[in-house]
């Protein structure tokens, strides 16, 4: 329950960037208000798992922000990264965060056969590209 409630508040602050008392208030409530999920199946070591995840892709971010302004990626691709067989909704949910989180990369669809579809940026022409 209370884990429900940071992460939907800590996603309320991430999307409005305002921390002032009325928005936290409003925060609360919706958190609240929304309709709980099935039955979590993730356990302590996926939630320490994704949040040691968050803090390296926090620095990470930022790195290729700056390699991105100095050195231009003129290069494209669309990869393939497997989802994790015991994935919960709300763990894919954040694996597709984090991935989006850096700017060179994106998830451009989630498969249902267990499969996410990113997009990178590359500064080199990768060695099978024609």
């Amino acid at each position: 329950m209370v884990g429900h409630l940071i992460l939907r508040l800590t996603i309320w602050f991430l999307l409005t960037s305002d921390l002032s008392p009325v928005n936290i208030i409003i925060g609360v409530i919706i958190a609240l208000l929304l309709p709980r999920g099935y039955p979590s199946r993730e356990t302590l070591k996926d939630w320490l798992d994704i949040l040691g995840k968050i803090i390296v892709a926090i620095p990470q971010a930022y790195i290729e922000a700056i390699e991105i302004i100095f050195r231009p990626h003129k290069y494209e691709d669309l990869i393939l990264e497997r989802v994790q067989a015991t994935r919960s909704p709300r763990l894919i949910f954040l694996d597709i965060f984090l991935i989006t989180f850096t700017p060179k990369t994106i998830v451009f669809k989630y498969r249902q056969d267990g499969w996410y579809e990113v997009h990178r940026i590359r500064p080199t022409r990768a060695v099978n590209d024609e």
